[in-house]
């Protein structure tokens, strides 16, 4: 039996990293968390988390230790410098959404790993959510033909005035904040990935419904979106109508892939809780998805279920494995569509 060394690998980025990522690379059997980096807290989370070694900046950690990977979580307005200097070092990166603050960047960051040669990916992980896969596996067999509308609705109430979000970067146009580069973005990736085909057109906007808001030191601004909206043109008679919204009394999710002979439809609480149903001219079929090979790990944190799926497909490409990450080059073409409806700085 042949034991496979583990990949070494950097996270950049105190918050989702931490939040999500790290437990995700803790519980995988083919990585080993040695560094972490960020401004002000990397020591003190690498000293409860057990991790090797803890730096202020993506730079410093590419000086001060061995690496075969790193995971890019930064907040937006870092990830073109974090991306190109792990590009630079020629090491294998994993970036999170949204990919880039413009188009220009997006471009800069593709080019530059055309160069470097090593993998490159973009933390898209709900495209492993066992619905979506069923969903992708229909459109794939011709279950659900010729597809004509992609319909994704994402709700949630964190952005309401009630809301309690503390003000920081997020709350900053300038620096990527908002709900498009947040969510948009992700949900983008999955009508270009289920249409399996860049769009040819987008049109829509962005819209802030509440620009004062409050938190615990008092009232604040906020130059960001609330709600983010897009009408996307495939070609060849397919259209996808995409909305998420952080205004309304309710959290929920709804996946729609409409075709000339049925519909598949996903819906819950969530993007990471739903139910999938098959409807055509003469029944509503409710349909059992096979769960996550990691479902036991939703309780970590809900995201973490597909982010082992996406690593499993990261170690896979570094090895030379077949794979199916979201691609740089797909992420230029969401982030034209960002662009498109006013997400760009």
């Amino acid at each position: 039996m042949v034991t496979m060394s583990k990949l070494r690998i950097g996270i950049v980025g105190a918050g989702f990293g931490v939040r999500a990522h790290l437990p995700a690379l803790l519980a995988h059997p083919r990585f080993d968390v040695v560094a972490l980096a960020s401004p002000h807290s990397a020591q003190r989370i690498a000293s409860e988390r057990g991790i090797a070694h803890a730096f202020t900046s993506c730079e410093e950690m590419l000086r001060g230790c061995e690496l075969d990977a790193i995971t890019v979580a930064s907040p937006p307005f870092a990830h073109r410098d974090d991306v190109l200097a792990v590009l630079g070092a020629r090491k294998h990166v994993l970036c999170e959404k949204p990919f880039a603050l413009n188009v220009a960047q997006a471009r800069e960051m593709l080019e530059a790993s055309q160069r470097a040669g090593t993998v490159c990916a973009v933390s898209h992980e709900f495209r492993w959510v066992p619905a979506r896969q069923a969903i992708k596996e229909m459109i794939v067999n011709g279950h659900v033909k010729p597809l004509r509308e992609i319909e994704i609705t994402q709700l949630s109430d964190f952005l309401r005035l009630q809301g309690t979000r503390e003000r920081g970067w997020w709350f900053d146009r300038e620096r990527g904040g908002g709900i498009a580069g947040a969510l948009l973005s992700h949900v983008i990736d999955m009508a270009s990935w289920l249409a399996a085909r860049a769009p040819q057109r987008a049109t829509g906007y962005i819209r802030t419904a509440n620009p004062q808001r409050r938190d615990a030191k008092g009232d604040f601004t906020s130059t960001v979106d609330d709600g983010a909206f897009a009408l996307v043109d495939y070609g060849d008679g397919l259209v996808a109508r995409l909305t998420v919204d952080a205004t309304t009394a309710q959290n929920s999710f709804t996946l729609a892939v409409h075709a000339e002979n049925r519909t598949a439809v996903e819906s819950g609480k969530s993007a990471t809780e739903t139910t999938l149903y098959s409807i055509d001219a003469d029944e509503t079929s409710e349909l059992q998805c096979k769960a996550s090979p990691y479902a036991h790990l939703t309780s970590v944190q809900p995201n973490v279920p597909y982010l082992m799926e996406l690593y499993d497909n990261f170690a896979a490409a570094i090895g030379g494995a077949p794979h199916s990450l979201p691609s740089f080059a797909e992420a230029v073409e969401t982030q034209k569509v960002l662009a498109a409806i006013g997400f760009s700085v």
